[in-house]
């Protein structure tokens, strides 16, 4: 390099640093400037043999001021404010390229300000790469945040995966490094290449907001912009707040996509999302629910992890096809009549290299001192809640989901992980907060923010917290103290109740109070009764396969618990392959067992699950006050000799009511006498005993008179039979 030269047109430490790719500010260098004794334009271009700039202008030819392919030149000031440059490359050939050093900031003063600040609820707008046109060039803008790298380049196959190359600008009051590079589409793979703070080289990062990724095990980012779609579900938006309301029938179908179904011709492959489309929303139509609930859909490289460890947390996983697919998934989802739950997963993260663990060469989005930032269970990272660039990031997420998908709600994952310090920790192995308690008042602050803006900005929306504590007003507002959720799961129902049901019957009178406890905390929260994906794993077998007693005896045993849980207080959610007895444990490399389908007993128990569902939607009393008190009331609740439960379900107008009795014992109940607080005819409209469900047809008769023959304290009493092993509930003419 000539002395002169490198003084006159680059300093010859900057010339050294652009071309190292180690130059923290590569703007300042490379692009037009105005030098001392007029304009300069430098450019790098590695394997290039001669570099001109053209334009309206004129023409100039910029010297190799480097040997390693540093390009300069003075110019004309009308040339460098708008010129392309023509490159003879290697072989001869010409080519003409954009300079994306000559492009302005794409960060707005506001978004800077906003991101600073911690309150930008649509970082995913501005962050992460979007297909832009700047000054009539059409191209893509990248911007990351990354406070402490020394140097941020984008890097794919378009520049070689050569992070020299589009080393980005640092926008220094708000950590985040951009760039504008004209003439990439959708389509293009990326990621980006980090200079730590102490001049290490980083993995290849995946990008934070990225919107679509390879299929794993491959790992790059891949340019998706989410264009304005025409949504063809606005009949479904028009009601969405009644749909999720603790007052509407609400009944889940939790589905883990990979395994629903596959086509075994086909390599056993999983649907793509348009097979879905068409083939689940039907499925789940029928079968009366109102809502799906999907396990973790965020882009995650171990599929052994059911999703429940994202690296792409804005990326539906590219393992059934592109966004555009799963928005149109969604949409015909909507168009069944049918709300949609993602399991949304913000406690933790995994520590793959690509992924946000030591992103910068810090520990950016998790805490560095293990006792605060690592699950030990999981192998994960823990989330700095208290920084509130991380906060921005998980919140701004929860309304991604929302406002590009169409999602209905958010299903948060590992709630108490996230509210106790000493989670899955002995003493002296987490740090208490600032108060000495166990609290973590910062996640705690975090969820509740989430809840503020989730139902500001979408009071149609729902968020379900799986907590399994005794936090208090987990599903209550935030102006109350509560962590603002609109409901929880109730784990404790959950547990008592399959652990009734696994008893033998003889045996289930020494645990009578195991079905019956739920009931003094049932309206404490607005709850969920989930019979979730985590029940049927882990060696704890089926639903079905804990039921005990004979082949019958255990599809019966199955029909009376759901049939319970239908009408017990509380919204439903059952996980897929459940609805039809699914015997087997799930697996999640595998499909569900639809072959079983072609038994009755079987087809009996999905065709109860459609009914149920049915008489759930249809009936005020069944749903309106699922969360109220005065929804429900114990007929009998201490008849544990016979095993026999008998309650009320009431609507809002109270003279609205239904009676279930229910018999966990293999015995029939002739005679059996329930007292009634109204007189009338009580039709039998469902009885898990019928022989459309696979049972033995022991019935009422089409229902029961009341007789003025008072008992359980009511004027009134119907004379029942009830079945072996069944419920079988009655709703009272009007």
């Amino acid at each position: 390099m000539a002395k002169n030269t490198t003084t006159t047109l680059v300093a010859k430490s900057d010339a050294d640093a652009i071309v190292a790719g180690s130059h923290g500010n590569p703007f300042a260098v490379l692009g037009p400037h105005k030098g001392k004794t007029g304009a300069v334009i430098r450019t790098f271009q590695p394997h290039v043999r001669r570099v001109w700039a053209t334009g309206p202008a004129g023409d100039v030819e910029l010297e190799r001021v480097h040997p390693d392919g540093l390009f300069a030149a003075q110019a004309e000031d009308g040339l460098a404010g708008d010129y392309r440059l023509r490159l003879e490359l290697g072989d001869g050939r010409l080519e003409t390229a954009e300079d994306p050093y000559r492009f302005p900031p794409v960060l707005g003063e506001l978004d800077i300000h906003l991101l600073v600040e911690g309150n930008h609820l649509r970082t995913f707008e501005k962050l992460g790469a979007h297909c832009v046109t700047i000054d009539g060039v059409s191209g893509v803008q990248f911007a990351v945040w990354a406070p402490n790298a020394k140097r941020v380049s984008v890097v794919g196959d378009f520049n070689h995966w050569d992070g020299r190359r589009h080393s980005m600008r640092l926008r220094v009051e708000a950590g985040v490094w951009e760039i504008f590079i004209p003439g990439l589409a959708n389509g293009t793979l990326y990621k980006y290449e980090l200079i730590g703070p102490h001049g290490d080289l980083l993995p290849l990062k995946a990008d934070p907001y990225g919107h679509y990724a390879e299929v794993p095990p491959r790992t790059a980012s891949i340019v998706w912009d989410l264009a304005e779609r025409d949504w063809q579900d606005g009949e479904w938006f028009a009601r969405q707040q009644v749909r999720n309301d603790r007052h509407a029938p609400i009944s889940i179908y939790e589905v883990h996509l990979a395994s629903w179904r596959r086509v075994p011709e086909e390599d056993n492959r999983s649907l793509t999302y348009l097979e879905l489309a068409d083939q689940l929303s039907a499925y789940v139509a029928d079968l009366g629910f109102t809502h799906v609930e999907l396990l973790p859909i965020n882009e995650h490289p171990f599929s052994g992890s059911w999703g429940y460890q994202p690296v792409g947390l804005f990326a539906p996983t590219s393992r059934f096809g592109n966004p555009e697919e799963f928005r149109a998934f969604i949409e015909r989802l909507h168009q069944n009549g049918l709300g949609v739950i993602i399991d949304w997963v913000a406690g933790h993260f995994p520590t793959d290299p690509h992924g946000l663990a030591y992103f910068d060469g810090t520990h950016l989005y998790e805490h560095e001192d293990p006792r605060l930032g690592f699950h030990r269970d999981w192998n994960t990272l823990i989330y700095n809640y208290g920084r509130r660039e991380v906060q921005n990031y998980l919140v701004a997420n929860a309304l991604y989901w929302m406002e590009q998908y169409h999602i209905d709600g958010l299903r948060v994952d590992a709630v108490a992980s996230m509210l106790y310090l000493d989670y899955s920790r002995n003493e002296g192995e987490w740090i208490p907060n600032r108060f000495g308690g166990r609290e973590n008042l910062e996640a705690i602050d975090f969820l509740r923010r989430m809840n503020e803006v989730v139902y500001g900005e979408h009071p149609g929306a729902m968020t379900v917290a799986e907590e399994s504590t005794a936090w208090p007003m987990v599903s209550r507002p935030v102006y109350l103290g509560g962590l603002g959720f609109g409901y929880k799961w109730n784990m404790g129902w959950m547990h008592d109740t399959l652990r009734y049901v696994s008893k033998e019957p003889i045996h289930r009178r020494y645990h009578h109070d195991d079905l019956t406890f739920g009931l003094l905390y049932a309206f404490h929260e607005n709850f969920v009764l989930p019979l979730s994906h985590d029940e049927v794993v882990h060696g704890k077998g089926s639903i079905f396969g804990r039921m005990p007693g004979d082949r019958w005896q255990r599809f019966a045993n199955l029909r009376a618990y759901y049939a319970f849980m239908w009408t017990h207080p509380g919204k439903k959610l059952l996980f897929m392959g459940s609805e039809f007895a699914q015997e087997r444990e799930w697996d999640y490399d595998g499909s569900l067992d639809w072959h079983l389908l072609d038994e009755g007993m079987h087809k009996g128990v999905q065709s109860l699950i459609r009914d149920l569902n049915r008489l759930y939607r249809v009936e005020p009393c069944l749903h309106e006050l699922d969360v109220d008190p005065n929804g429900f009331s114990w007929i009998d609740c201490n008849d544990r000799d016979n095993s026999v439960l008998t309650y009320l379900r009431r609507a809002k107008q109270q003279d609205d009511i239904a009676v279930v009795a229910c018999n966990f014992t293999p015995v029939i109940r002739e005679g059996y006498r329930v007292g009634v607080p109204h007189p009338g005819f009580y039709h039998e409209v469902l009885n898990t005993d019928s022989e459309w469900y696979g049972g033995g047809n022991v019935h009422n008769e089409g229902g029961r008179a009341a007789e003025e023959v008072p008992w359980h304290g009511h004027p009134y009493s119907l004379n029942l039979t009830l079945p072996p092993l069944s419920t079988v509930v009655f709703k009272r003419e009007r």
